[in-house]
């Protein structure tokens, strides 16, 4: 065990500020949210030299965009759960709350781009909430869009959902007994000792009765034996401790895990695979499953894609960069999905490095309807498989809320369709943020840019490369007309 003993080094102190809230509200624009007192973190982590974050000094037209974007994540998301189109818009208009309540989680995780004026692309807005939408899905299950209607109150106990299924009897006994068991007052008029660490750290009582009902074994957990021990282990990787019941929440079945046995030699075997032992705090984070998953499948999985080409070195930072990876089933995801694409020329190996979140759609649902939408548009499956290539992401997008609205305002830029074989990257970019502005300037000056020069660059690289074209296109003019009149 000598390498588990130096591998795990406590990093520096995180800085941070207590707050003592009991019903807090967070200002977005003219629209006040108030949030119960479950989704309450009781620590704000305080990053060194960022000043506290305030979302109203974000202009108003970037917060609509950003609403946009979130939907458009929220409705695939949906989508890929087995929601028509029709139902899944049903539930986004009837849940502005939960729109907005996306948008704080964005702010909160890229507070500081904000800070430096410089606004998210659509794949980083993705990158932010899918891994959250996930972990809502594994914690509420069947009742997810239930929850997103009624955010931020519980839904409803007057209309039960009527389970398809008959439910065991014995089940909801265990999982009843198991939410009593946490909040019950003992003769000391206390509750149970691992309530009470798990209270001081963040967590209410109304999360942790439905971690006990999720997995019922958590009620039985003591406080000293495996709760405050895994806890422990957490924070000297890094994990801060306002994330620890973000974690606890998706993944209570760590706490049950033998640190000993099972969860050091585990995180040493990832290691071995090429996992960045320095960034297993965002791993656990984004992913606090992985260390719960057999070395079976995660090796089937890590030999899957060695079979696909990838080296060890990138197959650690697939693993590190996108560990829910691990979660697609080999027959069903990632086998198929690599032959689609293969089927199409593009290099699956450089597809998976740069997109792994493509691999966990559905092929029917979400992969083969933009690939018949570019073929109606006149592509060829060759060109389509170079944009694949080019941009790993493009599949990940919405056809409706993203690739059909950028679409239709590309028809009216004056540009040859080859461009966007050349520069798939323009469905990654805001439309109203981005696209349409700086062509609009482009387009006042007269000048002529390629795509990736107006979209790929800074604000401020962008207008110098403006200035110099027209001052050029300028320049030529006046010798031209020179030329003319000798």
């Amino acid at each position: 065990m000598r390498a588990s003993s130096t591998i795990y080094q406590s990093p520096n102190k995180l800085v941070f500020r207590r707050t003592v809230l009991r019903q807090p509200c967070f200002t977005l624009t003219r629209t006040r949210i108030c949030f119960p007192r479950q989704h309450l973190c009781r620590a704000e982590y305080v990053e060194p030299g960022v000043d506290g974050f305030n979302v109203r000094t974000i202009p108003a037209n970037l917060l609509t965009a950003e609403k946009e974007e979130a939907k458009a994540v929220l409705n695939l998301f949906l989508r890929k759960q087995g929601l028509s189109n029709a139902v899944a818009s049903r539930t986004i208009n009837t849940s502005e709350h939960f729109i907005e309540h996306l948008i704080l989680k964005l702010h909160a995780a890229h507070k500081t781009r904000y800070l430096v004026g410089r606004e998210l692309s659509t794949l980083e807005i993705r990158d932010t909430l899918i891994p959250y939408l996930e972990s809502l899905l594994e914690e509420h299950g069947e009742i997810l869009v239930e929850m997103v209607e009624n955010y931020p109150d519980p839904p409803g106990t007057e209309k039960p959902k009527i389970s398809p299924t008959p439910v065991s009897p014995s089940l909801n006994s265990k999982k009843l007994k198991a939410m009593a068991r946490v909040s019950e007052i003992g003769a000391d008029g206390q509750l149970p000792p691992q309530v009470l660490y798990l209270v001081d750290l963040g967590l209410e009582l109304d999360q942790i009765k439905l971690m006990a009902r999720k997995f019922p074994a958590f009620a039985y957990y003591s406080l000293e034996g495996k709760i405050k021990p895994v806890v422990e282990f957490l924070l000297d990787l890094g994990v801060k401790r306002t994330d620890i019941p973000t974690i606890l929440n998706k993944r209570p079945q760590l706490c049950g895990i033998s640190l000993s046995e099972n969860l050091i030699p585990t995180m040493i075997f990832l290691e071995n695979l090429g996992v960045d032992k320095k960034q297993w705090a965002k791993v656990i984070y984004r992913f606090p499953a992985l260390l719960t998953y057999s070395r079976q499948k995660v090796k089937a999985t890590v030999e899957f894609l060695y079979e696909l080409g990838l080296t060890a070195e990138n197959i650690g930072k697939i693993l590190t960069r996108c560990p829910h990876i691990i979660s697609y089933s080999v027959e069903d995801n990632l086998r198929p999905t690599a032959e689609y694409f293969q089927s199409m020329g593009v290099d699956v190996a450089v597809l998976v490095y740069r997109a792994p979140q493509t691999f966990g759609l559905s092929i029917e649902a979400n992969l083969k309807p933009l690939t018949e939408f570019f073929l109606g548009k006149g592509y060829t499956m060759a060109e389509i498989g170079t944009m694949a290539s080019r941009y790993g992401a493009l599949y990940t997008f919405s056809l409706e809320e993203n690739i059909v609205p950028k679409w239709e305002y590309f028809l009216t830029m004056e540009y040859q369709k080859s461009e966007l074989v050349k520069f798939p990257q323009f469905f990654g970019y805001s439309l109203e943020e981005r696209i349409k502005p700086r062509y609009a300037q482009v387009k006042e000056s007269g000048a002529k840019l390629l795509l990736n020069q107006i979209l790929s660059v800074s604000q401020a690289d962008f207008n110098k490369v403006l200035k110099k074209r027209v001052k050029k296109m300028l320049d030529d003019q006046e010798e031209a007309s020179s030329s003319s009149s000798t």
